[in-house]
Protein backbone atom coordinates (compact mmCIF):
# COMPACT_ATOMS: atom_id res chain seq x y z
CA UNK A 1 0.00 0.00 0.00
CA UNK A 2 1.26 3.48 -0.90
CA UNK A 3 1.57 6.15 1.81
CA UNK A 4 2.11 9.68 0.96
CA UNK A 5 3.32 12.73 3.01
CA UNK A 6 3.65 16.05 1.30
CA UNK A 7 6.47 18.91 2.04
CA UNK A 8 5.49 22.61 0.82
CA UNK A 9 8.43 25.23 -0.17
CA UNK A 10 6.96 28.84 0.11
CA UNK A 11 10.05 30.38 -1.06
CA UNK A 12 8.93 28.28 -4.35
CA UNK A 13 5.98 27.31 -4.45
CA UNK A 14 7.28 23.58 -4.94
CA UNK A 15 5.71 20.12 -3.23
CA UNK A 16 8.21 17.40 -2.55
CA UNK A 17 6.70 14.44 -1.94
CA UNK A 18 7.89 11.50 0.13
CA UNK A 19 6.12 8.05 -0.98
CA UNK A 20 6.79 5.02 0.79
CA UNK A 21 5.58 1.33 -0.02
CA UNK A 22 3.68 0.69 3.92
CA UNK A 23 4.55 -3.30 3.26
CA UNK A 24 8.44 -2.95 3.15
CA UNK A 25 8.84 0.95 4.49
CA UNK A 26 11.19 1.79 0.79
CA UNK A 27 10.57 5.18 -0.14
CA UNK A 28 11.58 7.52 -2.39
CA UNK A 29 11.25 11.52 -2.62
CA UNK A 30 10.03 13.63 -5.16
CA UNK A 31 11.46 16.75 -6.64
CA UNK A 32 13.33 17.29 -3.60
CA UNK A 33 14.36 20.80 -3.17
CA UNK A 34 17.84 22.67 -2.51
CA UNK A 35 17.23 26.08 -0.33
CA UNK A 36 18.87 28.95 -2.42
CA UNK A 37 18.84 32.78 -1.42
CA UNK A 38 19.22 34.22 -4.55
CA UNK A 39 20.49 37.80 -3.51
CA UNK A 40 23.49 36.15 -1.46
CA UNK A 41 23.99 33.05 -3.63
CA UNK A 42 23.99 31.16 -0.39
CA UNK A 43 22.49 27.02 -0.80
CA UNK A 44 20.93 25.10 2.20
CA UNK A 45 20.00 21.77 2.29
CA UNK A 46 17.44 22.42 5.90
CA UNK A 47 14.54 21.73 3.90
CA UNK A 48 15.27 18.83 2.66
CA UNK A 49 17.08 17.46 5.69
CA UNK A 50 14.21 17.74 7.50
CA UNK A 51 12.26 15.35 5.15
CA UNK A 52 15.15 13.21 5.64
CA UNK A 53 14.52 12.88 9.04
CA UNK A 54 10.69 11.96 9.03
CA UNK A 55 11.55 9.69 7.06
CA UNK A 56 14.24 8.05 9.64
CA UNK A 57 11.57 8.68 12.07
CA UNK A 58 9.31 6.34 10.39
CA UNK A 59 11.91 3.99 9.47
CA UNK A 60 11.94 4.33 6.22
CA UNK A 61 14.52 3.66 3.78
CA UNK A 62 15.05 6.15 0.78
CA UNK A 63 16.01 3.84 -2.02
CA UNK A 64 15.04 6.70 -5.21
CA UNK A 65 15.57 10.54 -5.19
CA UNK A 66 13.13 11.36 -8.30
CA UNK A 67 12.99 14.33 -10.09
CA UNK A 68 9.84 14.85 -12.78
CA UNK A 69 11.98 16.71 -15.15
CA UNK A 70 15.09 19.41 -14.73
CA UNK A 71 13.12 22.28 -13.11
CA UNK A 72 13.72 25.67 -13.67
CA UNK A 73 12.24 27.36 -10.83
CA UNK A 74 14.54 25.78 -7.94
CA UNK A 75 17.43 23.93 -7.44
CA UNK A 76 17.12 19.93 -7.27
CA UNK A 77 18.34 18.30 -4.27
CA UNK A 78 18.85 15.04 -5.60
CA UNK A 79 22.24 14.69 -5.54
CA UNK A 80 22.36 15.50 -1.61
CA UNK A 81 19.53 12.90 -1.11
CA UNK A 82 21.93 10.21 -3.28
CA UNK A 83 25.03 11.25 -0.86
CA UNK A 84 22.78 11.14 2.17
CA UNK A 85 20.92 7.67 1.36
CA UNK A 86 22.82 5.68 -1.29
CA UNK A 87 19.65 6.10 -3.22
CA UNK A 88 19.62 6.16 -6.96
CA UNK A 89 18.68 9.36 -8.73
CA UNK A 90 16.07 9.24 -11.88
CA UNK A 91 14.36 11.14 -14.30
CA UNK A 92 13.35 10.63 -17.66
CA UNK A 93 15.35 9.78 -20.43
CA UNK A 94 15.38 12.81 -22.18
CA UNK A 95 16.84 14.63 -20.08
CA UNK A 96 20.22 14.39 -22.08
CA UNK A 97 18.15 16.80 -24.36
CA UNK A 98 17.77 19.42 -21.88
CA UNK A 99 21.21 18.94 -20.72
CA UNK A 100 22.23 19.59 -24.58
CA UNK A 101 20.38 22.91 -24.59
CA UNK A 102 21.75 23.75 -21.21
CA UNK A 103 25.30 22.71 -20.76
CA UNK A 104 25.73 25.07 -24.16
CA UNK A 105 24.26 28.31 -22.65
CA UNK A 106 26.27 27.81 -19.48
CA UNK A 107 29.44 27.13 -21.53
CA UNK A 108 29.32 24.12 -18.56
CA UNK A 109 31.86 21.71 -19.98
CA UNK A 110 31.68 18.89 -17.47
CA UNK A 111 28.17 18.06 -18.43
CA UNK A 112 28.34 15.14 -20.49
CA UNK A 113 24.67 15.32 -22.57
CA UNK A 114 24.21 11.33 -22.05
CA UNK A 115 22.57 11.23 -18.74
CA UNK A 116 25.35 10.25 -17.08
CA UNK A 117 24.65 12.58 -13.82
CA UNK A 118 21.27 10.18 -12.67
CA UNK A 119 21.62 6.44 -11.99
CA UNK A 120 17.96 6.02 -14.09
CA UNK A 121 16.75 7.47 -17.06
CA UNK A 122 13.28 6.26 -17.41
CA UNK A 123 11.35 5.74 -20.63
CA UNK A 124 8.02 5.96 -21.60
CA UNK A 125 5.89 2.88 -20.20
CA UNK A 126 8.55 1.66 -17.88
CA UNK A 127 8.18 0.17 -14.56
CA UNK A 128 10.64 0.33 -11.59
CA UNK A 129 10.04 -1.05 -7.73
CA UNK A 130 9.42 0.74 -4.87
CA UNK A 131 9.30 -1.90 -2.37
CA UNK A 132 6.65 -4.27 -3.91
CA UNK A 133 4.93 -1.83 -5.78
CA UNK A 134 5.02 -0.80 -9.08
CA UNK A 135 6.31 2.70 -10.32
CA UNK A 136 5.12 3.35 -13.94
CA UNK A 137 6.84 6.30 -16.16
CA UNK A 138 4.41 8.12 -18.40
CA UNK A 139 6.58 10.07 -20.55
CA UNK A 140 4.49 13.62 -20.57
CA UNK A 141 6.64 16.44 -22.24
CA UNK A 142 5.72 19.61 -23.54
CA UNK A 143 6.26 21.87 -20.56
CA UNK A 144 10.56 20.61 -21.05
CA UNK A 145 10.87 17.62 -23.17
CA UNK A 146 11.66 15.86 -20.35
CA UNK A 147 8.91 15.32 -18.00
CA UNK A 148 7.14 12.36 -16.56
CA UNK A 149 4.71 11.37 -14.43
CA UNK A 150 4.87 8.49 -12.26
CA UNK A 151 1.88 6.29 -11.15
CA UNK A 152 2.69 4.78 -8.16
CA UNK A 153 -0.65 2.38 -7.05
CA UNK A 154 -4.03 4.82 -7.39
CA UNK A 155 -1.95 8.08 -7.61
CA UNK A 156 0.21 9.90 -10.42
CA UNK A 157 3.32 12.77 -9.23
CA UNK A 158 2.86 15.06 -12.53
CA UNK A 159 5.54 17.26 -11.83
CA UNK A 160 4.40 20.60 -13.29
CA UNK A 161 2.42 19.51 -16.67
CA UNK A 162 -0.77 19.85 -14.73
CA UNK A 163 -1.49 21.79 -11.89
CA UNK A 164 -4.76 22.36 -8.93
CA UNK A 165 -7.56 22.71 -11.46
CA UNK A 166 -8.42 26.23 -10.07
CA UNK A 167 -4.86 27.08 -11.32
CA UNK A 168 -4.49 25.45 -14.77
CA UNK A 169 -1.74 23.97 -16.68
CA UNK A 170 2.35 24.52 -17.05
CA UNK A 171 4.04 27.34 -19.06
CA UNK A 172 4.98 25.24 -22.91
CA UNK A 173 7.47 28.23 -23.63
CA UNK A 174 10.74 26.82 -22.52
CA UNK A 175 13.37 25.56 -25.02
CA UNK A 176 11.94 22.01 -26.12
CA UNK A 177 9.12 23.24 -24.97
CA UNK A 178 5.37 22.67 -26.92
CA UNK A 179 1.91 23.21 -26.21
CA UNK A 180 0.18 21.29 -28.38
CA UNK A 181 2.50 17.91 -26.77
CA UNK A 182 1.68 19.57 -23.34
CA UNK A 183 -2.32 19.00 -23.86
CA UNK A 184 -1.48 15.53 -25.66
CA UNK A 185 0.47 14.99 -22.62
CA UNK A 186 -1.96 16.28 -20.34
CA UNK A 187 -4.46 13.63 -21.92
CA UNK A 188 -2.53 11.23 -21.27
CA UNK A 189 -2.52 11.63 -17.18
CA UNK A 190 -6.63 12.35 -18.12
CA UNK A 191 -6.93 8.84 -19.35
CA UNK A 192 -5.89 7.50 -15.94
CA UNK A 193 -8.97 6.18 -13.94
CA UNK A 194 -11.41 9.22 -12.70
CA UNK A 195 -10.33 8.16 -9.31
CA UNK A 196 -6.52 8.64 -9.37
CA UNK A 197 -5.22 10.80 -7.10
CA UNK A 198 -3.07 13.90 -8.71
CA UNK A 199 -0.58 15.21 -6.69
CA UNK A 200 1.10 17.87 -8.69
CA UNK A 201 4.35 19.79 -8.80
CA UNK A 202 3.61 23.28 -7.30
CA UNK A 203 0.76 25.37 -5.79
CA UNK A 204 0.96 29.56 -7.01
CA UNK A 205 -1.95 30.24 -5.36
CA UNK A 206 -4.91 31.40 -7.66
CA UNK A 207 -6.56 34.75 -6.75
CA UNK A 208 -9.50 33.39 -4.37
CA UNK A 209 -7.33 30.95 -2.82
CA UNK A 210 -4.90 31.53 0.20
CA UNK A 211 -3.95 28.14 1.45
CA UNK A 212 -2.15 25.81 -0.33
CA UNK A 213 -3.28 22.57 -2.06
CA UNK A 214 -1.26 19.92 -4.03
CA UNK A 215 -4.13 16.72 -3.83
CA UNK A 216 -6.67 16.31 -6.72
CA UNK A 217 -8.18 13.83 -8.63
CA UNK A 218 -8.44 12.86 -12.61
CA UNK A 219 -12.31 13.21 -12.14
CA UNK A 220 -11.94 16.56 -10.77
CA UNK A 221 -9.25 18.04 -13.38
CA UNK A 222 -11.89 16.34 -16.51
CA UNK A 223 -14.70 18.75 -14.84
CA UNK A 224 -12.85 21.79 -13.55
CA UNK A 225 -9.47 22.72 -14.72
CA UNK A 226 -9.25 26.06 -15.99
CA UNK A 227 -7.12 25.57 -18.76
CA UNK A 228 -8.12 22.12 -20.05
CA UNK A 229 -11.59 20.56 -18.48
CA UNK A 230 -13.84 18.47 -20.54
CA UNK A 231 -14.83 20.07 -23.92
CA UNK A 232 -11.38 22.33 -23.97
CA UNK A 233 -10.17 21.09 -27.60
CA UNK A 234 -6.41 21.27 -28.80
CA UNK A 235 -6.77 24.44 -30.79
CA UNK A 236 -8.61 26.60 -28.33
CA UNK A 237 -5.86 25.16 -25.35
CA UNK A 238 -2.80 26.30 -27.69
CA UNK A 239 -4.51 29.17 -28.21
CA UNK A 240 -4.93 30.11 -25.11
CA UNK A 241 -1.31 28.33 -23.70
CA UNK A 242 0.66 30.63 -26.19
CA UNK A 243 -1.17 33.89 -25.19
CA UNK A 244 -0.20 33.77 -21.98
CA UNK A 245 3.03 32.40 -21.87
CA UNK A 246 3.63 35.40 -23.81
CA UNK A 247 3.06 37.85 -20.89
CA UNK A 248 5.45 35.24 -18.48
CA UNK A 249 8.54 36.47 -17.12
CA UNK A 250 11.42 34.15 -16.89
CA UNK A 251 11.49 32.24 -13.75
CA UNK A 252 13.23 33.97 -10.35
CA UNK A 253 15.45 30.70 -9.99
CA UNK A 254 15.72 29.81 -13.82
CA UNK A 255 19.77 30.47 -14.02
CA UNK A 256 21.10 28.93 -10.98
CA UNK A 257 18.46 25.89 -11.55
CA UNK A 258 18.88 24.78 -14.87
CA UNK A 259 23.11 24.88 -14.64
CA UNK A 260 22.20 22.31 -11.29
CA UNK A 261 19.62 20.31 -12.18
CA UNK A 262 21.10 19.15 -15.63
CA UNK A 263 24.06 17.98 -13.33
CA UNK A 264 21.62 15.86 -11.32
CA UNK A 265 21.77 18.07 -8.59
CA UNK A 266 25.37 18.75 -8.29
CA UNK A 267 27.09 21.92 -8.25
CA UNK A 268 29.57 22.47 -11.04
CA UNK A 269 33.02 21.75 -10.15
CA UNK A 270 35.49 23.58 -8.28
CA UNK A 271 37.42 26.29 -10.43
CA UNK A 272 40.87 26.67 -9.83
CA UNK A 273 40.63 28.92 -6.76
CA UNK A 274 38.63 25.80 -5.37
CA UNK A 275 35.82 27.65 -5.15
CA UNK A 276 32.28 26.96 -6.82
CA UNK A 277 30.56 29.55 -8.97
CA UNK A 278 27.07 29.47 -10.94
CA UNK A 279 27.14 31.77 -14.20
CA UNK A 280 25.02 34.17 -15.40
CA UNK A 281 25.35 33.81 -19.49
CA UNK A 282 24.34 37.69 -20.21
CA UNK A 283 21.04 38.27 -22.83
CA UNK A 284 21.37 34.92 -24.24
CA UNK A 285 18.28 32.91 -22.36
CA UNK A 286 15.62 33.81 -25.05
CA UNK A 287 12.36 33.81 -22.53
Amino acid sequence: MLKTDAYFDTATSTVTYLAWDDATLEAAIIDPVMDYEPHAAHLSTASVDRILADAKARGLKIVWALDTHAHADHLSAAHHVRDVTGAKVGIGARITEVQSAFSALFHATDVCPNGSAFDALFKDGETFSLGELAVRVIHTPGHTPACVTYVIDDAAFVGDTLFMPDYGTARADFPGGDAAMLYQSIHRILDLPPETRVFVGHDYLPVGRDKPAWETTVAEQHAANVHVHDGVDEAAFVAMRQARDATLAAPRLILPSLQVNIRGGALPPAEDDGQVYLKIPVNRLGV
